[in-house]
C-alpha cells in the first residue's frame, strides 16, 4: 500500500519537484515499506525521534527535519541531518552553524517564511528575510548554507487562500534567487501540494497521502 502510494506520488509530480516523505510518529517498519518502494527522503519534526530512525535504517537515507527547532537540540543530529527545513532566526542559524562546525560539516538550511493567516504558525515576515539576507553577520557562517525558503499555508479548503499564499512566497522566492543562488522552495503538503507546484515549488512535504491518516503505534 505505501509502496503504491509512493509510486503514484513519484509519477504524478514533475521531475523536478523533490518528494519529502513525512514520516512522524510513523514506526520504522512503515518507512522501510516506503524505502523498498524506492523513497530516500524523509522528514521528521522531533530531533529525538529522528535520531532513533536515523540508527535503525540504512545509511543512505536523507533527513530532513521540517518541524520547528529549539537551538538547544540541534547538537543531537548535526553530524547527519540533510536539510534543516525550519530556521526561523539568526540566533538559530548561529547555532546550526556552530554545531555543523563540530562535524567539519556544511549543514544546508530553508528560511522559514509565515505566509498563513493562522497565529499558530512560525516563520519570519517577508522584511525580516530581507534583513537576515543582508545581515554582515550571516557572511561569517561558513558552515551553513541558505539554500531555499519554506512555507505552511493557511489549513483551508479555500483554494484562492492558498494561491494568494504559495504566490506571494513563490515571488519572494524568485526575488532573491539569483543573488543569494537559492535552488529550492519548499512548499506544499497533502492536501495542498498541487497548488504548491503550479506556484513553483520545489520541494513538497508529504505524510498522510503516503502513510495514511490513522497513527501508528511504534
Amino acid at each position: 500500500m505505501i509502496k503504491d502510494r509512493i509510486s503514484n506520488l513519484t509519477k504524478s509530480i514533475p521531475q523536478n519537484v523533490t518528494l519529502v516523505a513525512v514520516s512522524k510518529t510513523k514506526p520504522v517498519s512503515a518507512i522501510k515499506e516506503a524505502y523498498e518502494g524506492g523513497q530516500r527522503i524523509f522528514g521528521e519534526n522531533k530531533i529525538q525521534e529522528m535520531v532513533s530512525k536515523y540508527e535503525a535504517l540504512p545509511t543512505d537515507i536523507e533527513w530532513h527535519m521540517i518541524g520547528h527547532l529549539q537551538s538547544n537540540k540541534v547538537k543531537y543530529m548535526a553530524h547527519f541531518v540533510s536539510l534543516i527545513h525550519g530556521v526561523d532566526s539568526l540566533k538559530t542559524l548561529k547555532e546550526i552553524n556552530k554545531q555543523a562546525k563540530k562535524h567539519d560539516r556544511t549543514i544546508r538550511c530553508l528560511l522559514q517564511v509565515r505566509i498563513a493567516k493562522e497565529e499558530t504558525k512560525f516563520g519570519m515576515t517577508f522584511d525580516e528575510i530581507k534583513e537576515l539576507f543582508q545581515s554582515k553577520e550571516l557572511v561569517n557562517l561558513k558552515n551553513i548554507k541558505i539554500v531555499g525558503l519554506m512555507g505552511m499555508a493557511t489549513f483551508t479548503e479555500d483554494t484562492n487562500q492558498l494561491y494568494l499564499e504559495f504566490s506571494s512566497l513563490s515571488t519572494l522566492f524568485n526575488s532573491f534567487k539569483d543573488e543569494y543562488q537559492l535552488t529550492e522552495l519548499s512548499m506544499g503538503m497533502s492536501g495542498d501540494y498541487k497548488i504548491a507546484i503550479e506556484n513553483g515549488s520545489t520541494m513538497i512535504r508529504v505524510g498522510s497521502a503516503i502513510f495514511g491518516e490513522r497513527n501508528y503505534i511504534a
